[in-house]
């Protein structure tokens, strides 16, 4: 299933090794929030490490304009990653140029060293070959472990490939054999749950799902979209109104493979504390809202999810940053949790609903990145993998 060549594959004892970490991590008051990329990274950088490599780590960080936006600095991440390994960590205040170079030409094996954020420099994102260039000359061998960016054709994704022998390191062959496998060769029943605001973020993995899988059950805010078109008054509720037609679409292909919520909470303001009621799927009353699938609904999926072999779930199934409105949510989290399929989450709502549920240590796969799992699920091939050397 995974035919691209692995950090095991090369020898790195001595080697200055160019990894492209996913560190796009919450950064508030210069610290860092949710390390949870930053700990998936963690393996790869201890093998290389242990195999007395000199690590050299990159990663964009948010979406800075300049090198001015010193808010999006990766020093707070060097600083964070230094009391997670037993290695000296040192940053380097520029990914390439002289800057970089020093430091990298001072980094010894048994050694990491942090390079600044690659978005400070535009040709980044423009994929510059002489960019990539630059970077590609501070290092023997290059390890991409960002899924979270391998579906983006960037110089320190896609470009650097050129110049250098590159691997995958082993948290992005987590993520597509488990992702790849859900997809191309799932245990079944292989039951798919979208969730999230929007279907119009969707509709190529919707659309792709309806052929793979036996099941999609539909949460959140895309649900009310579906009622839309079906002709139901779904009155304040969150709406895509230029989706209908495409929910439309869906739910003539679909047949019964598509399900939707039978019963809904809703609400008279988008508040915890407006008054809530739960009614089965139908013309929603003036002035209120749909902001959770009812209970009804989280039994019918939860039976689904029971028998399945395979589950991926992408997107929240209410509100659930609101008590009163997290019910939905949770109550799927429990299902996926106690069922015996193989279980992937993707999507940072879903992931954030999962840990929060206490939940997280239950599930096969949390997967690190959102666009690129989905772009997988679409069945799109991801730049960043396809330029790694292949087996």
């Amino acid at each position: 299933m995974f035919n691209k060549k692995v950090v095991t594959d090369f020898d790195v004892d001595g080697k200055r090794v160019l990894v492209r970490v996913d560190f796009n991590v919450p950064i508030k008051e210069g610290k860092v929030g949710d390390d949870t990329r930053i700990q998936a990274a963690l393996p790869t950088i201890n093998y290389l490490l242990e195999h007395h490599a000199a690590v050299i780590l990159c990663s964009h960080l948010g979406r800075p304009k300049t090198a001015e936006d010193i808010q999006f600095s990766l020093r707070p991440v060097a600083d964070y990653l230094s009391g997670l390994v037993d290695a000296p960590v040192s940053f380097a205040e520029d990914c390439v140029g002289p800057k970089a170079e020093a430091a990298a030409n001072a980094l010894k094996p048994g050694q990491i060293l942090v390079l600044e954020n690659t978005r400070f420099h535009k040709e980044e994102k423009k994929n510059d070959p002489e960019f990539a260039k630059q970077m590609a000359s501070l290092a023997d061998l290059y390890v991409n472990d960002a899924f979270g960016s391998a579906h983006r054709a960037h110089a320190s994704t896609e470009g650097v490939t050129h110049y250098l022998p590159a691997a995958a390191g082993f948290l992005l062959e987590k993520e597509i054999k488990y992702l790849g496998a859900a997809v191309a060769e799932p245990t079944r029943p292989f039951v798919a749950i979208m969730g999230g605001a929007k279907i119009s973020d969707k509709i190529g993995v919707i659309d792709n799902l309806l052929v793979k899988a036996d099941a999609v059950l539909i949460g959140g805010g895309m649900a009310n979209t579906f009622f839309k078109a079906q002709g139901y008054p779904v009155a304040d509720s969150l709406v895509e109104e230029e989706a209908l037609d495409t929910a439309r679409t869906l739910l003539d292909k679909a047949g019964d493979k598509l399900r939707l919520p039978v019963d809904v909470v809703i609400a008279d303001a988008f508040d915890n504390e407006a008054n809530v009621k739960v009614m089965g799927v139908g013309p929603i009353p003036e002035g209120w809202r749909i902001l959770d699938i009812g209970p009804e609904t989280v039994e019918n999926y939860g039976k689904v999810i029971s028998k399945a072999g395979t589950v991926v779930w992408n997107g929240p199934m209410g509100v659930f940053e609101m008590p009163n409105f997290a019910k939905g949510t949770f109550g799927i989290a429990k299902a996926v949790a106690a069922s015996d399929a193989v279980s992937i989450i993707g999507g940072g709502d879903s992931v954030a609903a999962i840990n929060q549920s206490g939940l997280a240590d239950q599930v096969d796969h949390i997967s690190t990145g959102g666009g690129a799992s989905l772009e997988m699920l679409e069945g799109k091939e991801l730049p960043g993998l396809a330029a790694l050397q292949d087996k």
